[in-house]
């Protein structure tokens, strides 16, 4: 099977499965949006006179036929997507087919392809989010007056809440979105025109194909769009990879407060999976999946920039490797995300549990806090306190978390600014969808969906 750079010679078989990778698998992924970039590509060059209106007619027909097809695959032999399309249409529609890669180079038609499926999965990853954070408040507010140890160097602190617990998640991962918004905005810009890094000696116009597929605009340079491969992917990976962080400390707390020496928490029989010995295991099997995954996501992050780290300007085939870690990082992250709320909205605390661990120590900052009040200097009453820490009582845990009521202390946690930011958050989700969405059902016909 020709390939689109043909020369004449057939290319050694080993030379091209080691170029070709898992290109071929990847990229069926992206057959959806490489339809989208050729239809809107076609759409411009009907514009300005490369195609006729009865061979831009057939094109978008068979563009969108392509992209409904679940039969349609990119075989290895045609090395990625784009060959797949173009050589279909090639087939079928004859010279249109011939003439649709005119001024456009493969380089700049899969990072448009990457651009739109970044776009589709991002809205899909901050969806997945902001059900999760809607499952976090709805388990801080439940469980707000629930004293448990607050803990610094995992050793026993001062009096906290669950509440608070489940809050300082909730809100970094609210702050894990605004960096998905960051690299939604660097994201969205149309490299098509761009070809190969130096553009073509041709009147294409590029303001309109962006604006045809929905991205806020241009990116302008075209030796940029080229060198941007891999950093915008980067740029996402690296948002993702927060998120991944956030979640792996989620598990690990999950695990350690879930353990039958702490006994906080409890998952469901249904969350736990079992041991192939010993019959008594319940094991927090999605909490290690979810530890262990965020080491996966930083990976891919650090893949990517370690590719592109000392490349020179201009396309360098060593981009196509940041392909994978970016289809890949977002996949997981999504996974990651759906497993972290299932077990937020399943996960039981054992308010008996939280109380019993408190002892007289854990009351220690709050007795010197008292001496300050009534009119000991600070440091005073802190030697004092350390010095007495055997004498120390336990008292109700309950009331010392109600007397911490400045803003976003347990008696405080102010939620509603979290719920705010949540309904915030959506509004951007739900409009960007729609005008992205839009685009593309323009592009590729009624009733075609964002997928993810």
């Amino acid at each position: 099977m020709a390939k689109l750079w043909d020369k004449g010679y057939e290319l050694d078989k080993e030379i091209e499965a080691f170029t070709v990778g898992t290109d071929y698998l990847l990229d069926r992924e992206l057959i959806w949006a490489d339809c989208a970039g050729s239809v809107a590509h076609a759409r411009m060059l009907a514009k300005i006179g490369v195609l006729t209106e009865g061979e831009l007619k057939s094109l978008t027909a068979e563009l969108r036929a392509i992209a409904r097809d679940p039969q349609f695959t990119v075989a290895p032999e045609q090395e990625d997507v784009h060959t797949a399309v173009e050589q279909r249409l090639t087939a079928k529609l004859g010279d249109a087919g011939k003439k649709i890669h005119t001024a456009r180079s493969r380089n700049d038609q899969v990072i448009v392809d990457l651009r739109l499926y970044g776009k589709a999965r991002l809205l899909s990853v901050m969806r997945d989010l902001l059900a999760l954070a809607e499952a976090l408040v709805a388990f801080a507010e439940k469980h707000q007056g629930v004293p448990m140890v607050g803990r610094t160097h995992m050793q026993r602190a001062m009096p906290s809440s669950v509440g608070l617990w489940a809050g300082a998640y909730l809100e970094s991962l609210l702050d894990d979105f605004e960096l998905l918004k960051a690299a939604y905005a660097i994201n969205d810009q149309c490299p098509l025109g761009s070809a190969a890094s130096y553009g073509v000696p041709l009147v294409i116009d590029r303001q309109y194909v962006s604006e045809a597929l929905g991205f806020a605009k241009v990116q302008n340079n075209v030796l940029y769009a080229n060198n941007s491969r891999g950093k915008t992917e980067s740029i996402i990976l690296g948002a993702l990879a927060q998120i991944g962080v956030d979640l792996s400390r989620l598990a690990e707390d999950g695990m350690i407060f879930s353990m039958p020496e702490f006994g906080y928490f409890s998952l469901p029989d249904e969350l736990c999976t079992g041991s192939s010995i010993m019959p008594n295991k319940k094991n927090p099997g999605g909490l290690e999946e979810t530890r262990a995954k965020a080491a996966n996501l930083i990976a891919h992050l650090v893949q990517t920039l370690e590719l592109l780290r000392g490349l020179p300007s201009g396309y360098n085939r060593d981009g196509q490797e940041t392909k994978e870690p970016f289809v890949r990082g977002l996949q997981i992250a999504q996974g990651m995300l759906r497993v972290c709320r299932v077990i937020a909205e399943k996960m039981r605390v054992n308010e008996a549990k939280c109380v019993a661990a408190f002892d007289g120590e854990v009351f220690a900052t709050d007795r010197a806090l008292e001496l300050v009040v009534e009119g000991v200097p600070f440091r005073d009453a802190y030697r004092q306190v350390a010095a007495t820490l055997h004498e120390l009582q336990a008292r109700d845990p309950r009331e010392a978390i109600a007397k911490k009521t400045h803003q976003g202390a347990p008696a405080n946690l102010r939620l509603d600014l979290s719920r705010d930011r949540i309904a915030g958050c959506a509004r951007f989700v739900a409009g960007e969808a729609e005008r992205f969405g839009g685009a593309l059902s323009d592009v590729l016909g009624e009733g075609f969906r964002l997928p993810g």
